[in-house]
């Protein structure tokens, strides 16, 4: 790949911003949780663990906030205090069900651990045993490794089982190899699988309260039933497997980064849906001998093709497609030029006329996650690689790097965490397949009669 150059801010400059506020925020929410504390009469352990979580998201974690994980975190600890005011025994506590969520809705293994953490602690401090905090936090563990990564609700199921388990074995080890009560084992076993079904029952919940978008959800979503994909399908089958395509550049590129690949690839299945409102105007359902921008000025064709990401906004609120997927609609262009409408404006220019690029490029914004962005290569490469005249692998191998370097140049991954070796691998992902899909095919002679 041609030598890539873009001017960035130093790492240590923005590295040192975030630790400023951070400290801020940490001074000034210690000082605030130890006001309320000390007025309501709560003990300081509780608040100085959401201080911790808070901590946590300041220096680690852009992407969550201490509300989703205080909101987790307040449910656990408020349902064990009313179970334990009651005098009931501790397995009524559901404690799983919350690691469980956390670890299907956050991306990041540590917060999931983190609010395990502060719940096996605070449930010690209510039961007054440690005995119980350290089975409860065993559990919680064993479940987070379960159902990480999780793309069925069987899956849950089958954590809660196993988890089960591991909470009864504990309990064994606990009660040093003496069966007292039998039946406390039961009911610990009983109490994994209770929690899964809850954890599964309330996910969706979840899912809007946070505006985030789980595995199970976006694999519902892949389905070709779903009434956008079904008027791809219909209407622009062109744009459908377009789209097909990227997705398919977009998971492998995301997989070999390490990226959320199924949620590149459901985004770039609905990443076009803006040119169903008029999906003649774009390339890929185009008769190839007439096309309707002949007909039209650049100015105007500019308008109808950069048009089509705001009519896919609108299309997203219309179905109610969760806002993780709307961020690949709003973004799968940057602030791209539109060069071959800007290039034959450019051609029609008199001498007393002026065309400012800035008028031929998409609204933006740029993408900020690995994967929007992931998918903005891989919508650009498909389309250059489907208009070859030629599909060898050399150029197949040239329009990638191409591509990718003019992205770069053109400033439209500033906001993302992509490095440079990682663009190394996209690149090479993307040759490999697209090498794939259009090699060149041989000529089979014809046979007489």
């Amino acid at each position: 790949m041609t030598k890539l150059h873009a001017v960035n801010k130093p790492r240590f400059i923005l590295e040192s911003g975030r630790l400023r506020q951070a400290g801020v925020g940490l001074l000034f929410g210690t000082a605030l949780v130890f006001v309320i504390s000390y007025l309501l009469g709560i003990n300081f352990i509780i608040p100085l663990l959401l201080v911790c979580i808070f901590t946590y998201l300041k220096l680690f974690s852009r992407n969550y906030s201490l509300l989703n994980l205080s909101l987790l975190f307040v449910i656990i600890f408020a349902i064990s205090y009313f179970i334990i005011q009651e005098g009931l025994p501790i397995f009524y506590i559901p404690f799983t069900v919350i690691p469980m969520l956390s670890a299907i809705l956050f991306e990041e293994i540590g917060l999931s651990l983190l609010i395990t953490l502060a719940s096996s602690i605070s449930i010690t401090y209510l039961v007054g045993d440690i005995d119980a905090g350290l089975l409860f936090l065993i559990s919680g563990i064993s479940s987070i490794i379960l159902v990480r990564g999780a793309r069925k609700r069987v899956t849950i199921i089958r954590a809660g089982f196993i988890v089960g388990l591991v909470q009864a074995i504990s309990l064994f080890f606990i009660d040093h190899f003496r069966i007292g009560y039998p039946q406390r084992y039961l009911m610990f076993m009983l109490n994994g699988i209770v929690s899964s079904v809850i954890a599964i029952g309330i996910l969706p919940i979840f899912e809007y309260l946070f505006k985030t978008v789980t595995n199970i959800s976006l694999l519902e979503l892949t389905d070709f039933g779903q009434p956008l994909l079904q008027r791809l399908v219909m209407e622009a089958p062109g744009t459908y497997h377009h789209s097909l395509v990227v997705g398919n550049l977009s998971e492998a590129a995301c997989t070999a980064v390490g990226a959320n690949a199924l949620l590149a690839r459901v985004g770039a299945y609905y990443h076009d849906i803006g040119k169903l409102e008029k999906p003649e105007y774009f390339s890929e359902n185009q008769d190839i001998k007439n096309s309707k921008h002949d007909t039209l000025s650049p100015t105007m064709s500019k308008l109808v093709i950069i048009n089509h990401v705001n009519e896919g906004l609108e299309l997203a609120k219309k179905y109610k497609l969760n806002p993780r997927l709307i961020d690949f609609i709003q973004r799968h262009h940057g602030t791209s030029l539109v060069y071959y409408f800007y290039r034959r404006a450019l051609e029609a220019l008199e001498e007393d006329q002026e065309v400012r690029e800035e008028g031929f490029r998409y609204p933006g914004p740029k993408p900020n996650t690995k994967e929007t962005a992931i998918m903005l290569l891989a919508d650009s490469v498909e389309a250059a690689t489907r208009a070859l005249k030629e599909s060898s692998p050399t150029n197949i191998e040239d329009v990638v790097h191409k591509i990718i370097n003019n992205k770069f140049i053109d400033r439209q991954l500033d906001e993302c965490d992509l490095t440079l070796k990682d663009l190394e691998k996209i690149s090479a992902v993307f040759i490999r397949i697209l090498s794939g899909i259009y090699h060149t095919r041989i000529t089979y002679p014809e046979t007489s009669k």
